[in-house]
């Protein structure tokens, strides 16, 4: 384990680890229940050897007193650990969830689909839940079975020892039920993810499967996965009834045992009659702990394996509070001989490219399609992993930058624009807390689109809803373009900028290239395109992942044995 990644560890486990104090509390807060829980024993005593046979109704009511104000204790200390294991939780889920929702955010650029990247926020609810429920306190409980087995003992080592004997039965039932459920959870767990990541793509792509009529074909794949999920949860809840069941039954037969032979060693004079009663509640409060295990071992095992993927993913996190603050770049994009490598899959899309970048400059690539020019453009701004090479901003690895502050001096337009559930001036500033309205209007109208977006009834205040579907693609992508500028960052990486523009619209991204380029910026633009390399300095082609040819613009293009390979439909 690399020095890092075992930081990232050990602060993964400091964060869970922190709440072993309150455990140790709660165990102990467990025990004053437990030993008030022997109230109806002794107060079973009491009543059958005491208070029944001396005929005192002032005895009755004493003991009657006394055990009313045990219980009352008791309770209110039950209230305590419930009160706190949910705060536990919610003070768990404010502190991990955070943390939880950031590696969520980022697994999509190691290839995890969206459904299995939100199962790791969602094990911070299956956790809080956990602790909210009754399955904890099973084990806050169990360490203390031996103080209910040591009373039922001292009462007759002949009841102690079938007591025992019954738990020992229990415990064996436990751990079948822990056996036979763990390959079963992790199977339901996996078919869930599937499920639900069919429906999140049916979901996505509901216009597609309702104008070309597939839908019914898409319900199908959803109902085979629905079906395989709905059977692993049935096997796995039918092993976990059956076992749980099996306690309850050998529970009452225990318990109708205890009653029996404490009847036969009262008849021969071994035991009172007040006794069997005390025994008989003593003997059930030493067994529920485990009865509880097993009903509720769903939820415990389910609690684990997202307790397990926590650690994991904390452990992922990077640290970089550690980070020396870097100056603002202003020179140069350096790019040495990177390999971008899809995620998940590991297939190199992009092999050994390199070139540099000065600053007031603009690098158009072209190449075609499915030739590795939106793959470089993720590898360029650190979204998706290099297997080798650097890309450096004024000589400094984009690993030495904090995420947050590279995030300032770098300018992204994907191919695919998506804008996020809020207004457009949230957008456009990419949801800073506090917003400079200049920079707004200024990343608006480098983007050309202050006028468009005052038009609008609300203004920059215009809601846009999920992925800005109230827009137009057009809109989006121009809103998009802004995002990209505001701030003015040095980097500014732009794929297929201009395939949902219009004329005015194309010509106004031309005037933001040389905007950046005028104010000292690095422009790398995807096109597919003639008219989009009108401001640019310089021209790559990337064919088959590779640079093949990179050069000032009219070099390249005018290369009469390297035509530029843009669709014919695209040339117009």
């Amino acid at each position: 384990m690399t020095k890092t990644k075992r930081k990232n560890a050990d602060a993964a486990a400091n964060s869970i680890g922190s709440f072993r104090t309150m455990g140790i509390f709660l165990l102990g807060t467990s025990g004053m229940i437990n030993i008030l829980a022997l109230t109806g024993s002794f107060y079973m005593l009491q009543i059958y050897d005491r208070a029944l046979t001396s005929h005192s109704i002032p005895t009755l009511v004493a003991i009657s007193a006394l055990a009313i104000g045990l219980y009352l204790f008791q309770g209110m200390f039950d209230i305590l650990r419930s009160q706190i294991l949910v705060r536990v939780g919610a003070g768990l889920d404010a502190k991990l969830a955070p943390l939880a929702h950031h590696v969520v955010i980022e697994m999509a650029r190691y290839g995890y689909s969206t459904s299995e990247a939100l199962e790791r926020g969602r094990d911070v609810d299956v956790v809080r839940g956990f602790l909210g429920s009754q399955a904890p306190v099973a084990f806050f409980d169990l360490p203390w079975m031996p103080l209910f087995l040591g009373f039922v003992y001292l009462l007759h080592p002949v009841l102690g020892l079938v007591t025992l004997g019954g738990a020992l039965v229990l415990i064996s039932l436990t751990v079948a039920t822990e056996l036979m459920t763990r390959r079963a959870g992790g199977e339901t767990h996996q078919a869930a993810v599937l499920r639900s990541t069919l429906a999140d793509s049916h979901a996505r792509n509901a216009d597609i499967l309702r104008a070309m009529g597939f839908g019914g074909r898409a319900v199908a794949r959803f109902e085979k996965a629905n079906s395989k999920h709905l059977a692993l949860q049935t096997k796995t809840s039918d092993i976990t009834g059956s076992f749980g069941g099996m306690s309850k039954v050998l529970r009452m037969m225990l318990q109708s045992a205890l009653l029996g032979l404490g009847a036969f060693l009262t008849i021969k004079g071994e035991l009172s009659a007040g006794a069997i009663i005390a025994c008989s509640v003593a003997s059930s409060r030493a067994l529920a702990p485990i009865d509880s295990a097993i009903g509720n071992w769903k939820v415990i095992s389910a609690a684990r394996r997202s307790f397990r993927r926590l650690k994991q993913t904390l452990a992922a996190t990077e640290d970089s509070a550690h980070i020396l603050p870097l100056p603002a770049p202003c020179a140069s994009l350096k790019v040495e001989n990177i390999t971008v490598v899809a995620p998940g899959s590991g297939s190199v899309l992009v092999g050994e490219v390199g070139f540099e970048l000065k600053a007031g400059e603009a690098l158009g690539l072209i190449g075609p399609s499915g030739g590795g020019k939106t793959s470089l453009a993720k590898g360029l701004v650190g979204v998706w992993p290099l297997l080798r090479g650097k890309v450096r901003l004024d000589d400094a690895d984009l690993d030495q930058w904090r995420p947050d502050v590279l995030g300032e001096h770098i300018g992204y337009l994907p191919q695919e624009v998506s804008l996020l559930d809020g207004s457009i001036a949230e957008n456009i500033s990419r949801f800073e807390q506090e917003p400079d309205a200049r920079k707004i209007i200024a990343a608006a109208k480098a983007a050309g689109i202050h006028e468009l977006v005052t038009r609008m009834p609300e203004g920059y205040q215009t809601e846009l809803g999920p992925s800005g579907t109230a827009l137009s693609a057009g809109q989006r992508q121009r809103i998009g373009l802004a995002r990209a500028l505001y701030g003015e960052p040095f980097l500014v990486v732009l794929d297929e900028p201009n395939s949902n523009l219009d004329a005015p619209g194309e010509a106004a991204l031309g005037e933001a290239i040389e905007g950046v380029k005028a104010r000292g910026g690095v422009v790398v633009l995807i096109a597919h395109r003639p008219k989009a390399l009108a401001a640019v300095d310089y021209v790559g082609v990337v064919q088959n992942g590779k640079l093949v040819a990179f050069g000032p613009k009219d070099k390249v293009v005018a290369e009469p044995a390297r035509p530029i390979p843009f669709p014919a439909a695209a040339t117009a």
